[in-house]
């Protein structure tokens, strides 16, 4: 009787999200066929093929011109562009589609699972809500991880730079420099400035581009001070080690700031994960108590309002020890 709510519950979550992900595979496998089949059509003049001026190599078909048009109508929508620039941040190789299908994915799993387990469509569309957003925070997750990375390597980067500098290079070569010598992802978004630049976009915009892709207020302070350095002059190498030295001071700072709220930050993951532990162990001093949690039907309303109410308290409490600098 313990088991007859839990087992459609546990049998619906995993359909939902099973078929999300065998979709996903599908569409990606499908995409990279395409985009392979594409290249080899591209490749076949330059191969041995008649050198024609009108060839594929040049022209666009239809149905690229048509995903172009898509793709810009898609564009204009604020939504596609903070998830098109999330994604970026992220340095996944998501595309919206997966983002749009893993979010309707994982909202219908959680949702009918709860929807089983309490029998209440209020708890259940929660559920809903809170599954939709969990391929959203999973790639904030990755964009703060990987944005700590970039802050953590950006002041040897500026040594590098400056060093570059001062042997005569010059800025562009600096930045290939940094592009070949650091690791990810500063040496990507470094050698994204690069090409950009040696492709024919002015270098202000492919500096500013970097701005955009990477939030940071070191970053800011960096590309401002190239630039005032490149309309009115002055010693950019200098400049570069006291953005090095004053990076290197807020991580000290920031290093000091995590001592002393420790206990803060213990006390949270303890709350989180004290409700866990308590109802584990009380499963196994008792397994019919707590079975009534899935065999009443309060117990399935208590069991779907405290879900919610964990993942509300969870988020509020990273919100309270996330503390910037």
């Amino acid at each position: 009787m313990d088991r007859v709510f839990l087992l459609p519950a546990l049998l619906a979550f995993a359909a939902v999200a099973f078929g999300t992900i065998a979709v996903v595979l599908v569409i990606d496998t499908i995409s990279a066929a395409r985009r392979r089949r594409d290249i080899l059509k591209r490749l076949q003049p330059v191969e041995g093929g008649p050198a024609d001026p009108l060839s594929d190599l040049l022209v666009r078909d239809v149905d690229e011109k048509a995903r172009g048009r898509v793709a810009a109508a898609l564009g204009r929508m604020p939504r596609v562009r903070d998830v098109t620039f999330l994604i970026q941040q992220s340095g996944t190789e998501w595309t919206v589609a997966r983002y749009v299908l893993l979010t309707v994915g994982a909202g219908i799993a959680f949702g009918a699972a709860l929807l089983f387990l309490t029998l209440n469509p209020l708890i259940g569309a929660l559920g809903a809500v809170i599954g939709a957003l969990l391929p959203d925070l999973y790639l904030r997750f990755r964009a703060k991880r990987r944005l700590g990375r970039f802050e953590e390597q950006f002041p040897e980067a500026m040594d590098l730079l400056g060093r570059a500098i001062r042997a005569g290079h010059p800025l562009s070569a600096g930045l290939r420099m940094v592009a070949d010598e650091m690791p990810d992802p500063m040496s990507m978004e470094f050698r994204q400035v690069f090409e950009e630049q040696r492709f024919g976009l002015p270098f202000d915009d492919a500096l500013l581009s970097m701005a955009d892709r990477v939030d940071l207020v070191d970053v800011r302070i960096f590309i401002t001070a190239v630039l005032i350095q490149r309309e009115v002059g002055g010693n950019l190498a200098e400049i570069l080690d006291k953005i090095a030295t004053t990076i290197r001071g807020r991580f000290t700072l920031k290093r000091q700031l995590k001592v002393y709220t420790a206990q803060g930050r213990i006390s949270g993951y303890a709350l989180v994960g004290l409700p866990i532990l308590t109802g584990v162990a009380l499963y196994f001093i008792d397994p019919e108590y707590v079975s009534m949690l899935w065999t009443e039907s309060v117990g399935r309303l208590m069991v779907g309002v405290v879900m919610v109410m964990w993942f509300i308290g969870l988020l509020w409490i990273r919100r309270i020890i996330n503390i910037e600098i």
